[in-house]
């Protein structure tokens, strides 16, 4: 089994996500990007996109407005100033 990566996803709202996956890609201030276990870590803001979740050949996509991206050797956390389940 491929190494997960623990991802979570917080509004000012509340937590949208939380759990293990296998890719993240998110919209960052510099270009979009993507994140997999084990990733070097690194911060950057994000700009309006769709934050895109992999895991097991499911997709699940949330849209946000702004906040930021923090990648650390524990996982992937998303502080979005707005965020919601894509339409």
């Amino acid at each position: 089994m491929a190494d997960k990566l623990h991802f979570s996803l917080v509004s000012p709202e509340r937590e949208l996500f939380s759990g293990e996956v296998d890719q993240v890609d998110a919209p960052g201030s510099e270009g979009d990007f993507g994140v997999l276990a084990g990733h070097a870590p690194f911060m950057t803001a994000l700009k309006e996109g769709r934050v895109t979740v992999h895991d097991e050949g499911r997709l699940t996509v949330y849209e946000v407005r702004g906040g930021f991206a923090d990648v650390t050797p524990e996982g992937l956390t998303i502080l979005a100033e707005h965020a919601q389940p894509a339409a």
